[in-house]
């Protein structure tokens, strides 16, 4: 469990499966009663260490990727296409 703020944090389990239940990818697992439980992937290290935050190390919390999108979603929600340049802003 890889989620700072859960109760197990910290702590292994056994892998039982892992699928896409509820439109969310989600890690079947045996828990400390034994029972199988799940919780979302994003919770665990099933995936490898994505190596931009390994180099970022905490550094940059941005991929260019990401910022671009963020940026597509503003000019979006203000009107303007995808990519399309602000007009530049006159001294006066």
């Amino acid at each position: 469990m890889t989620h700072r703020f859960h109760p197990w944090f910290g702590r292994e389990f056994v892998f039982v499966d892992r699928r896409l239940a509820w439109e969310e990818d989600r890690v079947s697992f045996v828990g400390p009663d034994g029972a199988v439980a799940s919780l979302p992937a994003a919770w665990t290290d099933i995936d490898a260490v994505d190596p931009f935050v390994v180099i970022a190390a905490g550094r940059c919390p941005f991929r260019v990727a990401d910022l671009l999108a963020v940026a597509d979603l503003v000019d979006a929600s203000r009107g303007r296409g995808v990519g399309e340049s602000v007009p530049p802003v006159s001294a006066g």
